[in-house]
């Protein structure tokens, strides 16, 4: 677990007054907000069109590909499909990254299909991002201690990247004892209901966040979800323990490739430079990445529109199929010398160097 006290702050004077640095002092840029809102207000709408295709061809490939792997007599054979169903997993399980922006009447039964085909099955229901990622993008909220999804990466100690990024490798097996241990003990145990809930069931990177208790309607999906997700962690480890664990092994180690894959995307999806002052919309638009397609294999390891991240900062609710027209349009309209265009990178490996490079700096 990384800690936020080992950023290495600069030394304040006693009783100066403490001003925002960096990209918490950058002042709104009102054209690119306006042009943003104006541009985009015809391709605002999630096509159903688009999703279902994309969600259930994904799935359906990543499955697929998946028992193959586990039925796989070839070494060099089994890793090679591994990595394909990895990647179509990985495709498939960012559309919970969607459904928490849509509105919930957009796509009838694509959260209930989405569950049913990869939230329950892969142990990641759609509560633990819905209700938490949209803190993120809180005004007020974005690159502070209350925002579930940073930490100031760059300003951190080197240690903390490798670190941050491997840790990734143990979700599959966090999530399988959450399932199948601590969410049926936290039923006769409200203290430890209470902790796993607080601290186990966002996916947040932030570990100072602390989740409130559901309410509402909420509250009712979060139970059927977790009675799902517990009831096939249990069923998976019983057929596991009386008949054979290779089928668990080989899918913990695909899903841990998608999730380290997650991982290395989730270290260039920001510059994580903010020290935890409240930012203007435009700071946290540059302090965000857009990787246009021009990039290499841009669409592998930032899938369903998190190529445009920054973009998506800006317009939150446009669906991940109007974001290639949306930055087109804003490109043309804005130009290249414009503050849009300052949260273009070229390609994935730029932006990790520059993050090691940040972190070596002493601050």
């Amino acid at each position: 677990m990384i800690a936020s006290d080992t950023i290495d702050r600069p030394a304040t004077a006693p009783g100066a007054p403490s001003l925002p640095r960096g990209l918490a002092g950058t002042p709104d840029d009102k054209e690119m907000l306006r042009a943003a809102a104006d541009l985009t207000r015809d391709i605002s709408v999630a096509r159903a069109g688009i999703y279902w295709p994309d969600m259930l061809l994904s799935v359906t490939l990543g499955y697929a590909l998946l028992a193959a792997t586990i039925f796989s007599h070839s070494t060099a054979a089994a890793l090679a499909l591994g990595v394909v169903s990895a990647l179509f997993l990985y495709r498939a399980l960012l559309f919970i990254h969607e459904l928490t922006h849509i509105h919930k009447t957009a796509l009838p039964g694509f959260r209930f299909a989405w569950n049913l085909l990869l939230g329950i099955p892969l142990l990641i229901p759609s509560f633990m991002y819905e209700g938490v990622h949209t803190l993120h993008h809180t005004r007020v909220r974005y690159g502070t201690a209350e925002d579930p999804e940073y930490l100031p990466l760059a300003l951190m100690k080197p240690w903390t990247l490798p670190l941050f990024t491997l840790s990734a490798l143990l979700l599959p097996v966090g999530l399988l004892i959450r399932s199948a241990l601590l969410v049926p003990l936290g039923v006769a145990i409200p203290p430890l209901r209470r902790l796993v809930w607080e601290r186990a069931s966002s996916l947040s990177i932030n570990p100072a966040f602390r989740r409130r208790p559901p309410e509402g309607d909420f509250a009712r999906m979060v139970f059927w979800q977790e009675l799902g997700a517990s009831a096939w962690a249990i069923v998976v480890l019983a057929w596991s323990a009386t008949h054979s664990w290779h089928p668990l092994a080989v899918a913990i180690g695909v899903v841990s490739l998608v999730a380290l894959l997650n991982q290395v995307r989730t270290l260039v999806a920001h510059l994580w430079e903010n020290e935890g002052e409240a930012m203007t919309v435009t700071g946290q638009y540059l302090d965000t990445v857009n990787v246009p397609p021009t990039a290499a294999l841009g669409g592998l390891w930032a899938p369903v529109g998190l190529r445009y991240h920054a973009l998506h900062h800006l317009l939150p609710s446009l669906p991940y199929h109007s974001l290639g027209e949306a930055h087109r349009r804003l490109i043309a309209q804005l130009g290249l010398q414009s503050t849009y265009n300052r949260s273009n990178y070229p390609s994935l490996p730029p932006l990790l160097m520059r993050l090691v490079r940040s972190t070596m700096v002493r601050r």
